[in-house]
């Protein structure tokens, strides 16, 4: 996906195609967001295969394996489906993962709130389909769209162990550290003293939901932050290493080529032919 932004929808006249292609459990470099309004879906997550009837939301993570395959009921399917970069809502990406780790699909109750959020939806796509997009109104409404599906969630979760509970306080806590702290170059160990913790035992609730290190999750939001502002900002790639904690141009640069195969010029300039 070269877009930092793509909505469409499912039909029943898709399924039957979808169907009839190979469809092994993959991983993909976006975070996709599918909403059910008619039909059902089987979907392969956590190697365990799970069918949700509509009305649903499944909300899938960047680099997380697993298989979708949409179905009709009563002759009908129709499914949203939202993809977007981590960096197109920087600011949510993160607080996304920890929700959603290990809750991937939430069943919905018909109504006024699944209503809004289909109106969300068409709202998004309307937006789309305009010569020019503006992209801040998508965040905004893809944000709000969140924002509304965790209230919900937040109703339905079940109950968690005791350890996990700590493990998720433990993992919100730290991004909520992280979210004010990463434009500095501050390393593991001062996470770990923030949270009155070990570095170990940080690494390991970060291993055991994420399955990234600590200082792996420090580097993705230095990158996420730094292709939003490649993105939406004029400011000059030594300008955005400096804001981001890297003192040294070339060292910003390799760290961003590394981690996603572009230049910071070269990101730039794919994500405006894009725009344009």
């Amino acid at each position: 996906m070269n877009e930092p932004f793509k909505i469409f929808t499912i039909t029943e006249e898709d399924v039957l195609k979808i169907n009839s292609l190979p469809n092994e459990p993959h991983h993909h470099d976006f975070e996709e967001l599918i909403l059910g309004i008619e039909g059902e879906l089987e979907h392969f997550i956590d190697f365990k295969t799970t069918h949700f009837e509509s009305p649903f939301v499944s909300f899938v993570t960047k680099g997380k394996v697993h298989r979708v395959k949409p179905c009709t009921k009563s002759g009908k399917c129709k499914l949203w489906v939202l993809r977007f970069k981590s960096e197109f809502i920087p600011e949510t990406t993160f607080q996304l993962y920890s929700f959603y780790h290990d809750h991937a699909n939430l069943k919905m109750q018909p109504g006024q709130c699944f209503q809004r959020m289909i109106t969300l939806c068409e709202l998004i796509h309307a937006e789309t389909l305009h010569p020019t997009p503006d992209y801040a109104v998508i965040r905004h409404l893809l944000s709000a769209l969140f924002t509304m599906i965790e209230s919900e969630r937040k109703k339905q979760m079940p109950e968690e162990t005791s350890l996990m509970k700590n493990q998720n306080t433990t993992f919100r806590n730290f991004l909520n550290i992280l979210e004010e702290n990463f434009r500095r170059s501050e390393g593991v160990e001062f996470y770990a003293e923030k949270l009155f913790m070990s570095v170990r035992n940080l690494n390991l609730i970060c291993q055991s939901i994420l399955q990234k290190s600590v200082s792996e999750l420090i580097e993705t939001r230095k990158l996420i932050e730094a292709k939003n502002l490649l993105m939406n900002t004029d400011m000059t790639i030594s300008e955005i290493g400096y804001e981001l904690g890297y003192n040294e141009k070339a060292y910003f640069s390799n760290v961003f080529k590394k981690k996603s195969g572009q230049t910071p010029t070269e990101f730039r300039d794919d994500m405006r032919k894009y725009v344009s």
